[in-house]
Order: structure tokens, then sequence, then C-alpha cells
């Protein structure tokens, strides 16, 4: 039998170089990304705030309840008819046996 050839096989995707030239939208304000490729860095003096005015004023409450996504109502519905509380059945006392006498033995 001839030997097989096996080629190596990994985990992580090689490297591609790039096509566009990087550029800081502060920095180059002119930059056209019509006419090459642009690759958006941001430079420290420019680096947009992570938390904006408009942050303070999102309600959260809105997202964590649910009522906000797509279908969240029918998902609602489900979830209240899974965890309901078990219905209370009525205790009964349990039956006597009829054949067995309740005066006491002398």
């Amino acid at each position: 039998m001839a030997p097989f050839m096996v080629a190596a096989v990994t985990e992580f995707v090689a490297e591609t170089p790039a096509l566009g030239r990087s550029f800081c939208p502060g920095c180059e304000p002119d930059a056209d990304p019509t006419l090459e490729i642009l690759d958006v860095r941001w430079c420290d003096a420019h680096l947009p705030h992570r938390d904006g005015s408009d942050d303070g004023t999102v309600r959260s409450e809105a997202f964590l309840s649910g009522s906000a996504e797509a279908g969240g109502d029918a998902n609602r519905l489900w979830c209240q008819l899974l965890h309901r509380d078990a219905p209370r059945l009525a205790r009964r006392r349990p039956r006597r046996p009829r054949d067995i006498d309740p005066r006491p033995i002398a």
C-alpha cells in the first residue's frame, strides 16, 4: 500500500494582508471612502467617548422585562402558564372502611 499524505490542520486562520489604509476620522475628516478603502482606527486624541448624554435617558427595565422583544407577549404567556402556582385542591378526609366496627373491643 502507498503511504498517505496528511496535511497539517490548524485551528486558526492565517492573517490576510490589510486591503485598506488606516485613518482616524478626527485627523482626516476629508478622507473619501468612495475613492479608497479606509480602515477606521481612532487615535487617542479623537477616541469617541463610551458614555454619551443619551445613556442616562434610556430606560433599561423595558429590555429586562422581555416586553420589548419581538414576540415577547407570546413568550410571557407561555411563562405564566408553565410557572404558575399549582392549583390547591380541597383536602378530603380519608374514608373509613365500613367493615370496621368503631366500638372498642372488650
